[in-house]
């Protein structure tokens, strides 16, 4: 295995160039502001669009986080906050990366038509470490929920992130984390 690649620091929201100047594999640190939906935000936002209405924040060049959080405890801004599956979204994202969400943040897969919508309008699909829930929070330095707040843990949230680690799985190039590092390990493995 080659030697690790410097981590890249992010201000999110970010804009298309910056967006396709990442690649698969890259380790980014995101500091800025991040939303959190997932599958009950995600069919609500889908039904806004379908009513003509304005989505509850600006997309454009902003990052969605598919989690939703614990309670917090004293003293903190969140609980627990640890990705979900990203296939979940699967059947939403590419409308909302059309209209420029820059950028996914969740675990697992990804279908070939957000793949496709990644490609078109150069947007990214982050990974965050599942199973790592509590530690993720601790760069999460503050959190308002902004819209539907009847999905309790769904609702769609405002964060404050710093240094918030994840790891491009997806970039807009097509270049999939997921495939290569098989291909590479197949490849280490032969060699031996």
């Amino acid at each position: 295995m080659g030697k690790l690649a410097d981590p890249i620091y992010l201000e999110v929201p970010y804009d298309k160039e910056t967006a396709r100047k990442l690649r698969a594999g890259d380790y980014v640190y995101l500091t800025g502001t991040i939303y959190t939906a997932r599958d009950a935000a995600h069919k609500r936002m889908d039904e806004t669009l379908d009513n003509g209405e304005k989505l509850p924040f600006d997309i454009e060049g902003n990052v969605i986080y598919y989690m939703g959080p614990s309670p917090a405890r004293e003293g903190r801004a969140i609980g627990s906050a640890g990705p979900t599956t990203a296939s979940r979204m699967d059947k939403y994202a590419p409308r909302l990366i059309n209209l420029g969400l820059a950028g996914m943040i969740g675990k697992g897969k990804r279908s070939e038509a957000v793949k496709s919508a990644m490609i078109k309008n150069g947007a990214i699909y982050f990974a965050a470490v599942g199973g790592a829930g509590a530690l993720l929070s601790k760069a999460i330095k503050s959190s308002e929920v902004i819209a539907y707040d009847d999905l309790g843990t769904e609702a769609i949230r405002r964060l404050t992130v710093e240094s918030f680690p994840v790891v491009v799985v997806m970039d807009s190039q097509g270049n999939n984390l997921y495939e290569t590092a098989i291909k590479e390990y197949c490849r280490d493995q032969n060699s031996v």
